[in-house]
């Protein structure tokens, strides 16, 4: 099996991606600033064994750099090229992901974002690796009111998280159409990852205080947190609440998977694809759903609406199902359920 290089693989997406990986035979260089992850879940991935009795921890390399370091990760290909053991693939999921953080601290994401995957490219180029799978967002879409949006629809994020997804896309781009003709590239549009692995070792765990809606909805009922703002009821919708597509964390670590494996079996290629369940569920939805399968109580205020919000952002994920022949399995009350599993589990430590 290959050796593939993952961005950000201690974080929430990155760390179940990694499992699932590892779970299939790949060995793994990690690398992750830990900004807004922990080396915890490293570790918990590290001291599962595969179905061979063998840790995984044996096949896990992790290094603690921060991307914005072009030196730093051009070191961490040297040492697997001068073991004669080089990278053949990278997941990049490293990144800052806070819409609202982004409004108010721009240069914060393009710095992050950006940069960061410039300094990773050019260290790619330099190592003849040349097949990258790369986490992009819906929120680089045009808003589409009440309707499933598709890989066709305008390009128009309208928050700096955003812009710096979509100018990646181009960057990729740019470098796909620039004659080498070697690349192979999966721009992977993300909608809503919630959920946890089902055993409870895996969830979202960010530093600090969270900014997606599941992690407050866990910290809520959980009691850590008094209550939970929902940030407009005023949109044009059928609760005046915004509408998602949410998406359960391993079907999304499972979409990784399937488009890296398409990427090697075919010829250079640069495809961009949906991953969400093409079902829409509002903000008020999600928590009525979150307390009848767990019996708890979510304690929630409305409040303004936040800047670089949408009202509908929904997938169609006809081509994801179309190239990749993936589709997502787990519903939103598996989502739920997983989710507060993990809390519970976490809480109890």
């Amino acid at each position: 099996m290959g050796k593939i290089l993952v961005t950000g693989g201690a974080g929430f997406i990155g760390s179940h991606t990694c499992l699932l990986l590892l779970q299939k035979g790949y060995e793994l260089v990690i690398i992750d600033s830990l900004i807004n992850s922990s080396y915890s879940s490293i570790k918990k991935i590290g001291n599962i064994k595969s179905t061979t009795n063998e840790l995984f921890a044996d096949r896990i390399k992790f290094h603690e750099i921060d991307m914005r370091d072009y030196l730093s990760i051009k070191n961490v290909f040297d040492i697997e090229f001068q073991n004669n053991n080089a990278i053949d693939a990278v997941i990049h999921f490293a990144g800052l992901k806070a819409v609202g953080e982004s409004t108010f601290d721009p240069l914060k994401y393009w710095d992050f974002n950006v940069l960061s995957t410039v300094n990773l490219l050019k260290v790619m180029v330099q190592f003849n690796c040349k097949t990258i799978i790369f986490s992009s967002s819906a929120t680089i879409y045009e808003s589409k009111d009440n309707c499933l949006i598709n890989e066709d629809t305008t390009l128009k994020p309208i928050n700096p998280y955003g812009a710096t997804k979509a100018t990646i896309e181009q960057i990729l781009n740019d470098i796909y159409k620039s004659g080498s003709n070697d690349w192979k590239i999966a721009n992977l549009r993300y909608f809503n990852p919630i959920g946890a692995h089902p055993s409870g070792l895996l969830g979202e765990d960010p530093q600090g205080k969270p900014n997606n809606i599941f992690p407050l909805i866990l910290k809520v009922a959980s009691g850590e947190l008094n209550q939970l703002r929902i940030f407009g009821n005023d949109w044009d919708t059928f609760d005046g609440t915004g509408v998602r597509d949410y998406i359960h964390v391993l079907d999304l670590a499972e979409g990784h998977i399937s488009a890296f494996e398409f990427l090697e079996r075919n010829k250079p290629n640069i495809i961009n694809l949906n991953l969400g369940t093409g079902i829409g569920t509002s903000v008020l939805e999600l928590i009525n759903t979150f307390q009848k399968v767990n019996d708890v109580k979510i304690n929630y205020v409305f409040d303004d609406r936040r800047k670089g919000d949408k009202q509908y952002v929904v997938a169609d994920i006809t081509k994801a199902k179309e190239i990749l022949g993936w589709e997502s399995k787990k519903n939103l009350e598996e989502m739920c359920k997983d989710g507060w599993n993990w809390q519970l589990k976490k809480s109890s430590k």
